[in-house]
């Protein structure tokens, strides 16, 4: 069944600008405990500021707090999704584009891509590189000044990648004639990765995307080949952990896997290829991966329905279903996977049709759904915050009609949304 042939019809359905509430009293019909696995009934919300108060039976409605009406709908944890590229172009047959896109235009794109994430029921996203370095920062910033519409972000700021390979805008103009801000991450030596991760950190950057092996919408390179050396990425590991902060790596191969997980990464991006030796150390040394399981058959669909590389395409056809072969090795391992789907290569709002990928792959809804909110917040470090809905943490919340957890698909179709105590709808 063709499923990718339109973007979503429903995104223009969403008032863009929050309606702010000092206290509200959020009625649920059913609440998800994603902590407990247990659907409740009668809980209500309050929510004071940008944070929960307390989650209780139903009473009242607490003076001076506004009533929101939920009681027809699952309410459940604002989505998290661990590899989005927000900040950027978006992939198409025509290579040039982001070098064509000037950096104040990739932010305007991603303002866009920001607020139909934020309306899909994404509240929070790690932005996982931009080819226009640093305009994913900007864009964050703008979220958090309330300029625009958008996700909480956590931002890599750009690729740390060796010349021509995985992170690089290969296949256009000789690299080195590239524009100054597309190479921002570029190295060739562990002194160099310190050297771009301080720049990095220096300029506003929350974590740090290393290029372990090459990859598969990149020209020139192959993802079951090493890139950066074990070396180069345990430097930048070095610099992120003095900077109270981590590093992840995008990995297909199985040696760049293991040199990612030896130099001390906190996550794997794809992971596409990775052997029973790479999945026992991820388990060992608590390494979550981040598997892309939907986009394969998107990447196959409507790349070659719209003239995308060849080498695209046979290279997607190589990973795709060893990825998803591997995923479900991993869920029966019980390796730490979290929610990332690698928005960008396909279009910005639909992140959540992975779920069902994630659970026909060896899941149960209930592990999808804790990947994307418990695990996801526990990757980038805000558990405390994120995740779940309980008291002290921030008011991010989603409403879908149905039980997400007999059917994981009807968080494809979001209600309401609200984000740090603010309606989004």
């Amino acid at each position: 069944m063709k499923i990718f042939a339109t973007a979503l019809a429903s995104a223009g359905l969403f008032l863009s600008t929050p309606v702010a509430a000092n206290s509200l009293y959020v009625e649920t019909g059913r609440l998800l405990d994603v902590e407990n696995g247990a659907v409740l009934t009668g809980q209500c919300v309050l929510i004071e500021g940008e944070r929960i108060a307390r989650v209780e039976p139903c009473n009242d409605t607490p003076e001076g707090a506004e009533k929101v009406d939920w009681s027809a709908y699952t309410v459940l944890p604002g989505l998290i999704d661990l590899h989005t590229h927000l900040s950027d172009t978006g992939t198409s047959a025509d290579l040039s584009d982001p070098l064509k896109t000037s950096p104040v235009d990739t932010v305007l794109i991603g303002a866009r891509n920001a607020r139909v994430t934020l309306e899909a029921g994404f509240t929070t996203v790690r932005d996982v590189g931009t080819y226009r370095g640093l305009t994913d920062v900007a864009l964050r910033n703008a979220i958090n000044k309330g300029l625009v519409p958008g996700p909480r972000m956590f931002v890599a700021g750009a690729y740390l990648t060796h010349p021509g390979g995985g992170g690089e805008l290969n296949g256009v103009v000789p690299n080195d004639e590239l524009p100054a801000d597309m190479r921002y991450g570029v190295l060739t030596r562990p002194a160099e990765a310190r050297e771009k991760a301080e720049y990095l950190f220096d300029h506003g950057v929350d974590f740090l995307k290393l290029i372990g092996t090459g990859a598969v919408l990149a020209i020139g390179t192959e993802p079951g080949e090493p890139e950066l050396t074990e070396e180069e990425m345990r430097a930048a590991v070095q610099v992120a952990k003095a900077r109270g902060s981590y590093a992840t790596a995008h990995a297909h191969g199985a040696e760049g896997i293991k040199n990612a997980i030896r130099a001390g990464v906190r996550s794997i991006e794809h992971a596409s290829l990775i052997d029973e030796e790479g999945l026992a150390m991820a388990k060992a040394h608590g390494v979550w991966l981040v598997m892309d399981v939907f986009n394969g058959d998107y990447i196959d669909e409507v790349g070659t329905a719209e003239g995308w590389p060849e080498e695209y395409l046979r290279k997607n056809r190589e990973t795709t279903q060893i990825q998803r072969d591997n995923f479900r090795r991993a869920v029966e391992m019980g390796v730490p996977l979290a929610f990332g789907s690698d928005s960008g290569v396909y279009p910005h709002g639909i992140n959540a049709r992975q779920f069902g990928y994630m659970v026909a792959n060896g899941m149960t809804p209930l592990q999808a759904i804790r990947a994307a909110t418990l695990s996801a917040a526990e990757v980038i470090g805000h558990q405390d915050e994120l995740g779940s809905i309980a008291a002290g943490k921030l008011a991010d919340l989603i409403a879908v009609s149905g039980d997400p957890l007999a059917d994981v698909t009807v968080l494809e179709h979001v209600a309401h949304v609200m984000k740090g105590g603010e309606l989004v709808r």
